[in-house]
């Protein structure tokens, strides 16, 4: 009895806690039996489709319906604590006249819920309503849908709008919230929808294309609803569909679903019934008066051998894993551990893949199936035969910590992103001390390909649509996700295209997730120089605003078919988005317009696009638009903006020096003389000051390690900067290496190396930026031209070198600076 009780015990523990529904179909293969198909629904092979197809001779009067075979538990009976819920699916309602109904829905319903074929027709879109279809308070089957609704009912839903939309219904499909809707009916366009309910905050959200002009765009819905008061214990999820005396195809072409865990004390219960196991008669010696003790004692030791056999196979399991994992701790990262595995493995998408499989697909990581260098590794074309497509395996440098970093960035941001403008991440894998991240493979390669080869022309309908397709990305990343994205990373060369030329923006491993509301906190420099806004050279902070010019930029190279700094061009024409501002304020920005296009182009579009890269890449934060500003005058929905006719100078580029760096590690400070005659500064613990001297003068220097992560709390004035004229710039890298000092910076962290160098004294402000992944040395400085009414204009230039600094400087290096006069 002791053991039964002890096993009945454990198996309860074992089946008090609910397994969490979690599935994933990128398609819907004929032979699937875990979905419940009922009246017309069926998989063809590919999608599932919802109503009678165009195979049927009638479509009207079809209703339909597909729920996941497995219920999940929405609610906990003991508690009253509700799960957490995120799907996704893609779908496409098809009419190839003007004239179409009904639509479609996602639902769930309590568990054993099935299709009304009576009453599901046209206007109640398959949902198990009861009449009146318009009256929550009588239906006695309840249920909680999201509804993509394409015809008004009048005589159905009291609240059903003219046109197309989507709303949030609640036992009727009398809608609680809805809004306007596009859903491209009549072209077929497939349509994006994310739903999520946070139990905690009681809103059920729902993200969704709508096309405008053609171009699906982002839209968002939203109800505070207590699911507690509609639904309780298990539920299924799924959809329906149907038409009327209108008709319309209605298919599912993906779908993914997660909920989270919840505990089910009545789930042993409800199982079957244990049958008792009946004990044997003791046996009683005679003339003994103890058989019953005997018989306590037999079965204490034979309970007592079964729990002792139990925890010793539990310790032998658990001894097992420890030795395997033992035998794999060589071939893993220290960084990269099981977390990530979990991190991954929650959601629906993406998959582990072993590493023998990766490297058969790519030739062993064949030169010839290479498709590029990326910051931080090679990326592979391969072929994984399970899938039975091509695949992009990004493969990590050996060695680098910030390609560790990088790899941890996109396993917990990209894999959880589901957009049709984002690369889409298909799976990881980290062995025999190899990181790799796999993705969708882009036929088409990457956009700075098609704009910059010589022999290469984008078409300008391609060009417009790739713009506006990153705008789409951008605004779900900053407006659209559960946070805000800040991907700090836009250029062209991220920018992946696909098959049909349509714009996927890939590469987060700089990314960063913010809430909603409030700024990033980060001070390490990220980024590409030319790409990079003004300001973060010197606050270091990535922001929405920062990402959009970045934006600004690309829609520029889009438009003008150049990188936005090309030293090969004219004086005037070096830093793209001055040239462009030059012509603006001359009334001539047509003429930024590729020339490889040769005219052929929507002038409108292009004036369009060049101004908006321009209001994107103000230098001034403040007036920058928002990603949802510019799709609007993308889409023309609102006229364009008015800019200045002269590129302004941002506020902050006036403000006074002063900076603070802070120093974990030891740091080398020493004052020397030095006979020389030049610019010099004394130092000392607590402040720089300035001295110049015709026979010595105080310097210092600075010896760091490259390895290292820096801080240095001091306090700088420098009263003396030299010549002003600093587009005279000499990098004598043999000399010394300007260091990160910054002018508005209160606290800075550069993982190194990686080096910055901000310096403001008057009116002139320098920065230079080492990249070691690229072998690029970039300086940006302020120079002045001539403005209006004879008054000088402060703008920025830059100037950049490719140089291998292991040729000229050994690991250890000092840093400072030197001037000179005739």
């Amino acid at each position: 009895m002791v053991v039964v009780l002890l096993l009945k015990l454990l198996l309860f523990q074992l089946l008090a806690c609910a397994t969490p529904l979690s599935f994933n179909f990128s398609s819907f293969p004929n032979g699937l039996t875990n979905l419940s198909i009922e009246g017309d629904a069926f998989v063809d092979g590919t999608f599932l489709r919802l109503t009678k197809s165009a195979a049927d001779i009638r479509q009207d009067q079809s209703v339909g319906r597909a729920t996941y075979s497995q219920p999940f538990l929405l609610r906990e009976n003991a508690t009253g604590k509700l799960a957490d819920f995120t799907t996704n699916f893609t779908f496409v309602i098809h009419s190839k006249t003007p004239y179409y109904a009904d639509g479609l829905a996602f639902f769930l319903a309590p568990n054993g819920s099935s299709l009304n074929t009576a009453v599901g027709v046209g206007g109640s879109l398959g949902l198990p309503v009861t009449i009146p279809l318009n009256n929550e308070s009588t239906n006695l089957y309840p249920f909680v849908a999201v509804e993509f609704d394409i015809f008004r009912n009048n005589q159905t839903c009291v609240n059903d709008p003219v046109g197309d939309h989507i709303g949030i219904d609640i036992n009727s499909v009398n809608s609680k919230v809805l809004n306007p809707w596009n859903g491209s009916i009549t072209t077929g366009g497939e349509n994006n929808a994310r739903i999520r309910y946070d139990s905690g905050s009681k809103i059920l959200s729902v993200g969704y294309t709508s096309f405008v002009n053609g171009v699906p765009v982002w839209g968002n819905i939203s109800y505070i609803v207590d699911l507690n008061e509609y639904l309780q214990g298990y539920v299924i999820v799924g959809f329906s569909a149907a038409t009327g005396a209108l008709t319309a195809l209605h298919k599912i072409n993906s779908w993914n679903f997660s909920s989270t865990e919840l505990r089910d004390e009545n789930e042993f219960n409800n199982s079957a019934p244990v049958v008792p196991v009946p004990e044997p008669n003791p046996i009683v010696e005679p003339g003994t008066g103890n058989g019953v003790n005997v018989g306590l004692v037999v079965g204490l030791v034979v309970g007592g051998c079964v729990v002792l056999a139990g925890g010793l196979v539990l310790v032998w399991c658990i001894c097992w894993r420890k030795g395997k994992r033992g035998e794999s701790s060589d071939d893993e990262y220290p960084m990269v551990n099981d977390s990530i595995d979990e991190e991954f493995e929650k959601g629906t998408g993406p998959k582990k893949f072993s590493y023998k499989t990766l490297a058969q697909s790519t030739g062993n990581f064949d030169e010839g199936e290479k498709l590029g260098e990326g910051g931080f590794g090679g990326v592979y074309r391969g072929f994984i035969e399970d899938l039975d497509s091509y695949v992009a395996v990004k493969r990590i440098s050996s060695g680098s910590r910030q390609g560790m970093k990088e790899y941890a960035a996109e396993v917990r941001i990209i894999s959880r992103l589901r957009h049709r403008n984002l690369v889409q991440l298909i799976g990881w894998c980290h062995e025999k001390r190899e990181l790799l991240l796999v993705y969708e493979f882009m036929s088409n390669g990457s956009l700075d390909s098609h704009l910059f080869k010589p022999k290469t022309v984008l078409h300008w309908e391609a060009r417009y649509r790739i713009a506006q397709g990153l705008a789409s990305g951008l605004f779900y990343l900053h407006e659209e996700w559960e946070q805000c994205v800040l991907h700090r990373d836009i250029k062209s060369s991220n920018i992946m295209l696909d098959s049909n030329f349509n714009a996927k923006l890939g590469d987060f491993g700089l990314a960063r997730l913010v809430d909603h509301g409030k700024q990033s906190q980060t001070t390490v420099l990220a980024g590409t120089m030319g790409y990079m806004a003004p300001e973060c050279l010197t606050t270091g902070k990535a922001s929405k605003e920062t990402d959009v010019y970045s934006f600004g930029v690309v829609a520029l190279e889009i438009a003008c078919g150049r990188k936005p700094i090309d030293p090969k061009l004219g004086r005037t024409q070096i830093n793209m988005v001055e040239w462009v501002w030059e012509l603006y304020g001359e009334g001539k920005i047509i003429e930024a317009a590729d020339p490889k296009l040769c005219g052929e182009f929507d002038a409108k579009q292009m004036e369009c696009l060049l101004i908006v890269g321009l209001w994107c890449a103000h230098p001034d934060y403040t007036m920058r638009p928002s990603i949802q500003q510019t799709i609007q005058v993308l889409n023309f929905e609102v006229p364009l903006p008015i800019l200045p006719s002269k590129m302004p100078v941002a506020s902050y580029l006036s403000l006074p020096v002063s900076f603070s760096i802070s120093s974990s590690y030891n740091t080398d400070l020493e004052r020397r003389q030095t006979e020389s005659s030049g610019h010099g500064y004394n130092t000392n613990s607590s402040q720089f000051t300035s001295s110049s001297a015709s026979n010595s003068s105080p310097s210092a220097s600075l010896l760091i390690s490259h390895k290292s992560t820096f801080s240095l709390k001091q306090s700088l004035q420098i009263k003396q900067f030299g010549s002003s004229e600093a587009n005279n710039i000499n990098k004598r890298i043999g000399s010394v290496i300007m260091w990160a000092l910054t002018s508005t910076l209160s606290s800075l962290t550069l993982p190194l190396p990686g080096m910055v160098i901000l310096m403001k004294e008057n009116e002139t402000m320098l920065g230079l930026v080492i990249t070691p992944a690229q072998k690029n040395l970039s300086v940006a400085f302020t120079s002045f031209q001539n403005g209006t009414n004879g008054t000088e204009v402060e703008v920025i230039k830059y100037l950049s070198y490719i140089i291998d600094l292991k040729q000229y400087l050994p690991y250890w290096v000092i840093v400072g600076f030197s001037a000179t006069i005739g």
